[in-house]
């Protein structure tokens, strides 16, 4: 029987059980204990945060991100467009308002130049947005100067979604570190994971104070159960942060892992006419989280459905890129500006398997799998 390879699987290495061991050896199976607290520290000395909150997913570090900046009901919240669903549904949680924005070529993610236009137009009308939330996509950092210059000016907290971007850099530093808060996610699909699980990060002490204290039901100081606000079930298992110490250990060879898929697919592929990878931008390192490239049907003779479902006949997982989310039924009466862009690299952009396990013949089914297509 042919294997299957997927997109991107969970990769564990050597230390991840050890830490889960002493879990259950000392009985802290419970969302709290040593791994915890552990993880937190450990995490903020990998990206250079001051301080971290570990919780239960990326979609809860958001959800708790919005909240602690202060979004109401019936506020507005700008967000990237091309990017997974989580990235906005918190924003709904609050009963908030997204207003989706373009992304530019030259990192697939949010424009600054639109982002600048966007906000002085509402500072104009005077209603500007509570919030702006830029994702870091597929391992690509966004052009944070720019946009935070401009939050800046506007006075609009930034909240980056660096879900899918642990290990990159922009300009020497970790993106999800440069605005108010930042978050990141270890789901099982991710560059390191802990099975579900996320974390907050702000330099902000009593923003990441209260995100634990939300976390963990808004329990209030006292002998007994007592609450005085409404808060959540978000905080991490001790089990599940012992899985994520370990991973954290083996982050930068997961990175050097992916960026080398990436290489051996633009070698193998990129002179392919109507092939283009998804560009690296030059202020950083990206971690080719997933490796994404677009396909002109015109140069290339197929489309990229046609692509990804000959590849899944010979059980290899492509998947279109994110659709935009201004597309989305569930978002079919939010505001979009701009889409253009976005709406192009749905239609032909293709993610290719890009776990960090993945072998050389692995890779080199995918890729004569890809040529074959074009030679016909």
């Amino acid at each position: 029987m042919t294997k299957q390879i997927l997109l991107s699987t969970p990769h564990m290495g050597d230390l991840e059980q050890k830490f889960v061991q002493e879990a259950f050896d000392t009985n802290w199976i419970a969302p709290v204990g040593p791994h915890v607290d552990a993880f937190e520290q450990e995490f903020c000395q990998v990206v250079g945060a001051k301080h971290a909150a570990a919780v239960s997913s990326g979609t809860a570090a958001l959800h708790l991100a919005l909240e602690l900046a202060g979004i109401q009901p019936g506020d507005e919240v700008f967000c990237s467009t091309l990017t997974f669903i989580a990235s906005a549904s918190p924003i709904t949680y609050l009963k908030a308002k997204p207003v989706f924005i373009d992304s530019d070529r030259t990192t697939w993610n949010i424009d600054p130049n639109l982002l600048r236009e966007a906000l002085e137009k509402r500072a104009k009308l005077g209603k500007l947005p509570k919030a702006v939330v830029i994702v870091h996509l597929y391992g690509q950092s966004a052009d944070i100067d720019p946009i935070l210059a401009a939050c800046s000016e506007y006075e609009v907290p930034l909240i980056e979604d660096a879900a899918e971007s642990l290990g990159a850099t922009y300009k020497g530093k970790s993106p999800g570190i440069f605005g108010k808060i930042g978050i990141f996610s270890f789901n099982g699909n991710k560059i390191i994971t802990t099975s579900g699980g996320g974390m907050l990060v702000s330099d902000d002490e009593n923003i990441v104070k209260r995100a634990r204290f939300l976390a963990t039901q808004a329990r209030d100081n006292a002998p007994h159960y007592q609450h005085s606000v409404v808060g959540y079930n978000y905080r991490l298992s001790n089990v599940l942060a012992g899985i994520g110490r370990g991973q954290l250990r083996v982050l930068e060879d997961r990175v050097n892992a992916r960026r080398h898929n990436c290489e051996v697919y633009q070698e193998a592929l990129g002179k392919l006419p109507g092939i283009e990878f998804m560009p690296e931008a030059d202020f950083g390192r990206s971690t080719r989280w997933l490796t994404c490239l677009t396909i002109d049907p015109a140069a290339f003779g197929v489309d990229r459905e046609q692509v990804r479902l000959t590849l899944a006949k010979q059980q290899i997982e492509a998947r279109p890129v994110w659709k935009p989310l201004h597309l989305q039924p569930v978002f079919a009466e939010c505001e979009c500006i701009g889409g253009a862009i976005a709406e192009d690299l749905f239609d032909r952009g293709l993610c290719l398997p890009s776990g960090s396990n993945l072998t050389a013949e692995d890779l080199q089914r995918v890729t004569q799998a890809i040529a074959e297509i074009y030679t016909g």
